[in-house]
């Protein structure tokens, strides 16, 4: 008898585990849509959101002309990105150009935004993941702050001006 509650209260708590890890794995996704509109209106929170160090890192061109220096995207030199950064538009410029931002990519678990002038190297690239925890988030990033003609010699002074930027876009949204 105490062999047949044993076994009755295992498979009960058997029964109990497996449809709470079933459960958790069909783990509500957050819509891209809602991230996004909290991510450029949060500081703290998009901190919270890049996967830093960031997959592909800055590379500068040493002081020497011809040799690549390279250094891992971290969180001091994220420039944090707001909605009007953010904005798919496409604005004809008086002086000539066309500035077209956009998501290049747009899948159900991965979504890319691009930004830039037709026809030239682009401003911005920002991949967004949904990873396994149901949370979107930045994985990798080019930024025209760290473009290719940067002197490495002057990131130093172009991250104080990431900085002081953030600084003012954490006034307006901490």
């Amino acid at each position: 008898m105490k062999l047949g509650k044993s076994l009755s209260l295992l498979l009960a708590t058997l029964l109990l585990a497996s449809s709470s890890t079933v459960a958790w794995a069909q783990r509500p996704t957050e819509e891209f849509a809602t991230f996004l509109q909290r991510f450029t209106t949060s500081a703290a929170f998009q901190y919270t959101r890049v996967k830093f160090p960031l997959r592909t890192p800055i590379v500068l061109l040493a002081d020497d002309g011809e040799t690549e220096k390279t250094f891992p995207f971290t969180r001091e030199k994220w420039p944090l990105l707001d909605s009007d950064t953010m904005k798919e538009e496409r604005i004809e410029r008086e002086e000539g150009g066309v500035y077209v931002s956009k998501f290049t990519l747009n899948e159900p678990k991965r979504k890319v935004f691009e930004a830039g002038y037709e026809e030239s190297e682009g401003d911005l690239r920002v991949e967004f993941e949904l990873l396994p925890d149901g949370k979107w988030y930045v994985v990798d990033c080019y930024s025209g702050w760290y473009g290719s003609d940067l002197p490495a010699s002057e990131l130093k002074q172009t991250i104080g001006y990431v900085q002081e930027e953030n600084n003012a876009f954490k006034e307006i949204h901490p």
